[in-house]
């Protein structure tokens, strides 16, 4: 946007603009307020409040190397960086190293955006230089691996850390290893990451940082070591909260609950008002398979909660996320035992506003499995939205339970509603084409994947859509050919784009690369109509028991998949 030159700028010499200049030694410097000057942040200040983060950064850095002003170069820098403009951040950020170069702050900037843009030269004189100024080292070593994180080259970023803590001084601070140590884990260098975090514990036996990159690196490396490591820091340091729970979370990872519910446990013995540890606790055991114990100690958090939530106020504490948090465990556990209504009604009892809108959708979904639409309908309808994308879930949702239905004309219905409320929603045109195609509406569901296709590009999902349906209708398979080929470039490990590709070979009589391709579906997602269409590859290979047993496989999870169904019938097959 273009901007007219004031009256008075106009009439004034460049003297006269900036009238004058005074310099102090450490300090920012004295300028004149002429009338262009003011002009010229009150333009950039507007910029800035109309959210033109590009036109105020530069507008601020111009005048920063008018009136050389370090202040001036830090606001530009900052604005570029919320606009994500990194060339022009990184042309600020010089600017204000060269007007403050004694500004930590301004130097770690530059730095940062340096290494960013892969700009690695004079780096290490650098930092080595900020760090023999810094008067808390430690801190500067953090910091050190905070700027050359950012380079893409991990490699690098080691060589260059290594080299700017290379002080003997430095060498000697815990920090300072512990920033190699993760510099040297980003480059995938273990065993160094390891020797480094070693290095670091044996300056300081008590650390915790150490202790848990010990943990978590040495996983990699040797599991038994690394945790006969935590436990040993353990033993030496019981109330080490961070290290204990960490331990406790690999060994669930691992599958080894008890291992970690004995470690819980003895936190909560160690610090019975902790009642987060009860959440914790329930946790485990619900991923031990143990529902009873999870639901039992989920339902004394909740009753903490609400403690808390009668002594202070909802605003003061986080009792109501809390207590949320807990419910939606609680949900998990009841939809794991097909326990749908205790889902609902612990998802009604959900009043954390972050969660609400979320707690009401679950609630409709569940009801609607159970076969009460018309109540599935008045919960969506019930929910008051604050944004489009709130709009185009309960339209999603409700055509979705619709469709699960049978009712696919209901969900039509929804869907095209929501479309000419919201034409610019994809997800919206994506549904309502899938169910065009599900009535044999060929026409409008093309119509529809390629609206998809003009608003997202580099949407997978629709170039997979169209290219299958046409194959499957046997039709135009050189144009199916292309859409597939796109669609695989975008996503060369989805399953059902493999699963697609696969039945496109099969069309045009490539039974080896149709098999080779549906056995990879297969691997990633032994659904029903993968295993239709590997079957029947397979049978008309010859290979009939192998198409048999992948049959099977389909018809064990969903004995009713139309798909596999028809093709078992068309093919004249019986199962014994």
């Amino acid at each position: 946007m273009q901007y007219p030159a004031s009256a008075s700028a106009a009439q004034d010499s460049p003297r006269e603009q900036v009238e004058q200049i005074h310099l102090r030694a450490g300090k920012p410097p004295v300028v004149s307020l002429s009338s262009d000057i003011l002009y010229r942040i009150l333009v950039s200040e507007f910029a800035a409040q109309r959210s033109e983060y590009a036109l105020a950064s530069q507008g601020f850095l111009d005048l920063a190397k008018d009136t050389l002003d370090p202040r001036l170069a830090r606001k530009a820098f900052q604005l570029a960086i919320v606009d994500r403009n990194m060339s022009l951040a990184y042309r600020a950020a010089q600017e204000w190293v060269f007007l403050a170069p004694n500004d930590p702050e301004a130097v770690a900037g530059s730095l940062a955006l340096a290494a960013s843009n892969g700009q690695t030269a004079g780096m290490v004189s650098t930092l080595r230089e900020r760090i023999a100024k810094s008067e808390d080292k430690s801190q500067a070593a953090i910091q050190a691996l905070s700027i050359v994180s950012k380079l893409n080259d991990k490699k690098v970023a080691l060589v260059i850390l290594d080299q700017a803590l290379d002080d003997p001084a430095v060498r000697a601070l815990p920090a300072a290893h512990l920033a190699l140590s993760d510099a040297a884990w980003a480059a995938g260098d273990v065993s160094r990451a390891l020797a480094e975090a070693h290095k670091a514990q044996d300056l300081d036996p008590d650390s915790e940082l150490a202790a848990q990159r010990l943990l978590e690196y040495g996983l990699k490396d040797d599991p038994a070591e690394a945790f006969a490591s935590a436990r040993a820091f353990l033993a030496k340091h019981p109330g080490s909260r961070r290290i204990a729970l960490q331990l406790a979370s690999r060994l669930v990872e691992r599958g080894d609950f008890d291992g970690g519910l004995k470690i819980v446990q003895s936190l909560r013995q160690q610090s019975p008002e902790d009642f987060d540890l009860l959440y914790t606790e329930a946790e485990v055991n619900f991923r031990a398979g143990r529902n009873d114990q999870a639901r039992a100690l989920l339902n004394e958090y909740i009753g903490v909660q609400s403690q808390r939530r009668k002594s202070v106020n909802d605003k003061a504490s986080n009792a109501v996320a809390d207590a949320s948090d807990a419910r939606l465990l609680l949900v998990k556990i009841a939809e794991k035992e097909n326990r749908l209504n205790e889902a609902i009604e612990q998802l009604g009892l959900i009043d954390d506003p972050a969660l609400v809108f979320q707690a009401r959708i679950h609630q409709a979904v569940l009801q609607g499995k159970l076969g009460n639409i018309q109540l599935a309908r008045k919960t969506i309808e019930s929910l008051r939205t604050q944004t489009n994308q709130e709009k185009a879930v309960k339209a999603l949702t409700l055509a979705s339970i619709y469709r699960d239905a049978g009712r696919t004309d209901l969900a039509v219905e929804v869907l095209v509603k929501a479309d000419k409320d919201l034409p610019d929603t994809s997800e919206i045109k994506y549904d309502l084409g899938m169910l065009y195609e599900r009535q044999g509406r060929y026409d409008d569901f093309e119509k529809m994947m390629k609206r998809v296709i003009e608003l997202e590009p580099n949407s997978a999902n629709a170039y997979n859509s169209l290219g299958y349906t046409l194959v499957d209708r046997n039709i135009r398979l050189d144009e199916a050919q292309d859409l597939l080929e796109r669609a695989l470039d975008l996503e060369p490990e989805n399953p059902y784009i493999l699963d697609s590709v696969g039945w496109y070979f099969f069309r045009v009589n490539d039974l080896q690369s149709a098999r080779d391709y549906l056995e990879r579906s297969f691997k990633k997602l032994p659904s029903a109509e993968v295993c239709a269409h590997l079957g029947e590859v397979l049978w008309v290979s010859g290979h009939r028991s192998e198409a048999e047993a992948i049959w099977r496989v389909g018809l064990k999870d969903n004995p009713e998949d139309e798909t596999l169904v028809k093709t078992l019938e068309r093919l004249k097959v019986r199962l014994k």
